[in-house]
Parts: C-alpha cells; structure tokens; sequence
C-alpha cells in the first residue's frame, strides 16, 4: 500500500488500468536499469484516497484521469509546457521527465498496474473526469489520444497532405484518426500484423499495407505519392520494430543499438524533401543507426517527445464529447488484474486479435 511521501502527493485507487506497447519494452528488456520489484503501468485512472497537505485542488472521492507524465507544472520545462521533459520528477536525467512505472530511467516510479497507487505532485497532473464520461474512454486519454495526438500535431500537417504511419498498433491507429482532424488528405499505414491493419482501415480511416509484401520502402512509397514521398511521416513504433533482419539482431537480441531502428530508416527515406518526420515511438537513450546524412541532404525537420498529456487533455476531451474520437473502440481485451501476465503475453505475442487491453482492478 502506497504512503503519501510529499505534501504534494496523492493516494489514488485504480478504476481502469492499460498495458501499454511501450510496456512490451520493459516486457522484452529493451529499456535499461528496470529492476526487480517495480511496478509497471503509465496509464491509469482512479479515484482519490488520500490527499498530502498541499494538494487543495483534489477531494476524496474525485474521480481522475492521471496523465503518464509525472510533471511538476512549475520547472522551466513545464513552463513552456514541456511535461514529458519536467526537470523535477526526473532531476537526474538529461532528457525524459518522470513517467509512471517505466523503469529507474524515468525516475522510478511505481505505476498503475496495481490497486493503489501514489501520484506525485497531484496538485498539478490529475483532471476531473467529466461526469458523463465511460471509464474506458477516460483511461485511453491518459497516453493513447494525447500521443497519437501529439504525433499528428507535431508532424505539422497541411491541409490534404499525405501522411505515413509507421506502426498499426493503438497509438499509430490513434495517429491516423488524428491526422484527419489536421485536414489529411490521405492516411496510410504500415504494419505487418492483418488484424490491425484490418482494424486501422476501418478506423482510420486509412490505407493499410503489409510491409512483408513491399521490396523496398522508399521505392514503394514514391510509387504511390507521384515519385515525391509523403509530406509528412510518423514513427508510431519505436524500439520493438520488426521487418530488417540486421536492426532485429543489434537492436533487439544483442543489443548494440537502443532498439530497432527500422521504422525510423523507413520514415527519413520515404518522406518527401523538405517534409516533417514525427517520432513517438520510444527508444532507449543509447545510439541507434540512423541514416542522419539523409536527413541533412533531403533537408528534414524531426520533431520528436514524449506527449504533453497535461496540455492536451482540454481539447481531447472536447473531441471525444463531440464524437470525433472514441477511444474505447481500440478496447479488445477486459482483463482482471489478478490474470495481468496472461493480459501481457496476449498482447506482447499479438494474440487474439488484441489490439488494446484494459486491466480491471481486483475488489475482494
């Protein structure tokens, strides 16, 4: 059972909690110095338990969304609204802020993937949870929304761009929602796995390939963007990408390289130049090969971060009341927390049809 530790700290009970891609990271290995003992989980909501004397605006009894950043709202990051780079939740770090139960390198935290769970400055992250609002929308606004969000916002889309999705799994899927409500004029989307490419079409709406049927990428991308590439590309998957054979052995099973980094390979070579690549996908903070000499001459602009959940939720939360996006269509799997590890090899292994599975808190 959590304790309050700060004046700024709060108890939360778990309603709804997520595994996330980036979990599989820590599942497989890929991120460095996760110890025995930690708790895993960055998506959660709950309800307030307990409250630290600073925290005046929680109650008990308060329903929450608890974004996945842990961010202090008054660094000089937070201030420009940089909440997934805040320099007091992961003081010791050069990069990422804090982020609930993702390993020692996002500050140590203990995370969602539990019955209770301690949130730090809680007088700055938490939001109400609108009245009217379905749990399982609220706990996909925790990271699933603002990231692939975050991804089309950050990929500066122009009014019928054509926009490329590295990844078919809940945040590119998210992503290509999202690109539409930035005035897309076509979405494409590349995975490997038929059912989440079936769903991404549908849900996308979007074009879907399976890269195993495509010989080469950038060749194949001109081929179908009038010999230009995409305006505009966005890695949704990160360290775990499959589909090269020499980023599979240094990024995955060795690891020489923070991850395979084929999927940021693709987006550099099949933008058009001068186009945008957007990167949500997580990598470790070790080297990757990666073709920057591409970069410069095809003269792109990367831009790259963790999402700002924090700045965010407002307008998502407008978008999900309107309709615009419903998130808990992505919900495939309902898994008490007591059965979380076959919950983890469901999703890790891309097992019955899962696309994103939600943890029921245990109440006996």
């Amino acid at each position: 059972m959590p304790r309050i530790l700060h004046p700024r700290d709060a108890i939360v009970r778990v309603t709804r909690s997520c595994i996330c891609g980036s979990d599989i990271h820590l599942y497989n290995g890929l991120i460095p110095d996760t110890r025995v003992g930690s708790t895993f989980g960055h998506e959660f909501t709950g309800v307030v338990e307990e409250v630290g004397p600073e925290v005046e605006n929680l109650k008990l009894g308060d329903a929450v969304i608890v974004p996945f950043n842990i961010a202090c709202g008054q660094c000089q990051f937070c201030k420009q609204g940089l909440y997934g780079n805040c320099h007091e939740s992961n003081a010791q770090a050069t990069a990422v802020g804090g982020i609930f139960g993702y390993s020692h390198t996002a500050g140590g935290y203990d995370g969602g993937q539990a019955e209770y769970v301690r949130v730090p400055y809680a007088d700055f992250g938490p939001m109400l949870i609108p009245e009217e609002m379905d749990l399982d929308d609220a706990v996909l606004l925790t990271d699933v929304v603002p990231t692939g969000y975050q991804a089309a916002e950050m990929a500066g889309i122009q009014l019928g761009d054509t926009v490329l999705i590295f990844g078919a799994g809940p945040i590119g899927i998210m992503a290509a929602r999202c690109a539409w409500l930035f005035g897309a004029g076509r979405v494409i989307v590349i995975d490997w796995i038929h059912y989440r490419l079936e769903f991404v079409r549908s849900y996308g709406p979007a074009e879907a390939y399976d890269y195993r049927q495509i010989d080469d990428m950038a060749v194949f991308i001109k081929k179908i963007t009038d010999g230009l590439g995409a305006d505009v590309c966005i890695d949704a998957v990160g360290a775990d990408a499959s589909g090269n054979a020499l980023h599979t052995l240094f990024g995955k099973m060795i690891p020489i390289e923070a991850g395979s980094a084929i999927a940021l390979h693709w987006a550099i070579n099949s933008v058009k130049k001068g186009g945008i690549v957007s990167i949500v996908g997580v990598y470790g903070p070790t080297g990757n090969m990666i073709p920057i000499g591409n970069v410069v001459n095809k003269g792109l602009t990367i831009r790259a971060n963790q999402a700002a959940v924090k700045r965010l939720l407002p307008r998502l939360i407008e978008h999900v009341q309107a309709g615009q996006i419903d998130p808990k269509a992505l919900i495939t799997h309902r898994v008490p927390l007591d059965d979380i590890a076959d919950a983890y090899h469901i999703f890790a292994a891309k097992l019955d049809n899962c696309i994103k599975p939600v943890l029921l808190p245990n109440r006996r």
